[in-house]
């Protein structure tokens, strides 16, 4: 697997944009270098993918601190012996709740492995991550693109990186994840740093319009 690790793989993947693609131009030129957002994997990685799925930033954090302070520590055999109390406490959802359970599950029978993801093709690894109930293409890309690190993962359901390939490309409406998907495939085998440009676009365009981003 050809991995993101630090900001010059990041430049090597916008210089590569920039030869494909001239739109990629002008995104780069607003945005410079993105952030890397890589991440630590695993079942915490996993687990805090999970719990801030949608969620504000603030938000998450609190909900994550309680789950670190309730369901200590982080494995997935103290999620299956978690009581329902324990979960209540934790501040998770009911969904997010099951989707944990699931993934302890599928670590402990062995269905979902994690060493199996590291060298695996984008396409490989949503294919063993789906099959865990409760983790959907949203969550497999961001454990792909941030955890993984993987060069060419994306995200073409996140609705941030819909609206910036709106405006970034002339687009008449915001792009439905499949249609995002098949103007992706013009940008491999750097869609994991396309991503990251389109976040801090979208990033940006929210600051010219005075909102948080």
């Amino acid at each position: 697997m050809n991995l993101i690790t630090c900001d010059a793989d990041l430049e090597e993947g916008m210089a590569a944009l920039r030869a494909l693609q001239p739109h990629w131009a002008g995104i780069i030129d607003k945005v410079g270098l993105p952030p890397l957002r890589r991440r630590p994997g695993g079942f915490a990685g996993l687990a805090a993918i999970i719990v801030s799925q949608q969620l504000s930033v603030a938000s998450a954090r609190a909900v994550w601190a309680r789950v670190e302070s309730v369901l200590t520590p982080l494995t997935p055999e103290r999620i299956l012996a978690a009581s329902d109390e324990d979960m209540r406490l934790s501040g998770l959802s009911r969904p997010k709740q099951r989707t944990l359970r699931a993934v302890a599950a599928a670590l402990v029978e062995g269905s979902l492995r994690f060493e199996a993801l590291e060298a695996a093709t984008p396409e490989a690894v949503h294919e063993h991550m789906t099959a865990v109930s409760g983790i959907g293409p949203w969550t497999a890309d961001i454990y792909l693109l941030f955890c993984l690190g993987h060069r060419d993962g994306f995200a073409a359901g996140d609705l941030a990186i819909q609206e910036a390939a709106r405006q970034a490309f002339g687009l008449p409406a915001r792009p439905k994840a499949a249609e995002l998907a098949a103007l992706a495939e013009a940008w491999r085998p750097w869609r994991g740093v396309a991503a990251r440009l389109l976040w801090a676009y979208y990033a940006a365009l929210k600051k010219r319009e005075g909102i948080n981003a």
